[in-house]
């Protein structure tokens, strides 16, 4: 449980992470930006609630005619014990509805421990992530558990697009690679030309020339589109041989403590998020 008066506790993360301190009167980063909509701004938005819930995501979609970009499900539930353990395929993920990692990709159902995994699911399902991380706009979120279809291979996991959308504007995106080995962050801008300066808290780019996948226009596309209501917001996309699935909205990346290689880049991408005056403390 976090003993700090929220504030003083935002302050103390922000410098321990990034080694700077944090300016919520004058903000002029995108890092620090991240702070003020973190703390003032997104908890009380019903429309960044309804984003950051897995589940509800999902009628957004719907709603924006956007379903075929939609993961295949195999169900939601209340409780672990409710999920037909029985009648899931061999592969899939497994997710909490109100959190950012409460997740578990199974690749193969025979060797999970499932008492285990029941326990697990258990204590993420009692845990306002909302309260742990001080993000609060996942604290109102139904806790719920999603189960969706695999979209990897048995080798390896799929390629993660993360496309960052300022003010309904795709910016600059991350390529997520070598998932559960060698993971790698490979930033580029929406033009798909290297974004150096970008990588943050100690990550490493691919050593080797990430491909522009096929479809990427429409991916930039679908992100503007989910991104509209939202000042800023993280668009994660999968694109599996050109068919293009949506992943989930982060809206506070990291927590917004982001320690960026070139700080001259934290405030490039601040001039990018323009904030209401009335919301700066």
């Amino acid at each position: 449980m976090i003993r700090f008066l929220p504030i003083s506790y935002l302050k103390w993360q922000y410098r321990y992470i990034t080694g700077k301190p944090l300016n919520l009167a004058a903000p002029s980063t995108y890092t620090e930006k991240l702070q003020i909509l973190r703390h003032f701004v997104f908890p009380r938005d019903p429309l960044v609630i309804r984003g950051s819930d897995r589940v509800a995501v999902r009628e957004i979609l719907k709603e924006k005619g956007l379903k075929s970009y939609l993961i295949p499900t195999y169900g939601v539930y209340d409780r672990f014990e409710d999920i037909p353990w029985q009648r899931l395929p061999k592969q899939f993920v497994i997710k909490c509805s109100h959190a950012s990692g409460f997740n578990r990709i199974i690749l193969d159902k025979k060797s999970v421990n499932y008492g285990q995994l029941k326990n697990q699911f258990r204590r993420w399902l009692k845990t306002d992530y909302g309260l742990k991380t001080l993000e609060r706009h996942y604290s109102p979120i139904p806790r719920k558990i999603i189960i969706e279809k695999y979209l990897g291979v048995a080798t390896s996991l799929p390629i993660e697009y993360k496309i960052h959308v300022f003010h309904g504007q795709a910016k600059y995106l991350y390529v997520v690679t070598g998932r559960g080995a060698d993971i790698r962050y490979t930033h580029l801008l929406a033009n798909w030309t290297p974004f150096p300066g970008a990588q943050f808290n100690g990550w490493k780019s691919a050593d080797y020339p990430i491909i522009e996948p096929p479809q990427f226009q429409a991916m930039l596309q679908l992100a503007e589109k989910l991104a509209t209501p939202y000042p800023f917001v993280r668009v994660d996309l999968y694109n599996i041989e050109g068919k293009i699935y949506f992943s989930e909205l982060t809206f506070t990346p990291a927590k917004g403590t982001l320690k960026l290689e070139d700080e001259a880049i934290d405030k490039l991408m601040g001039g990018w998020l323009t904030l209401d005056e009335e919301i700066i403390p």
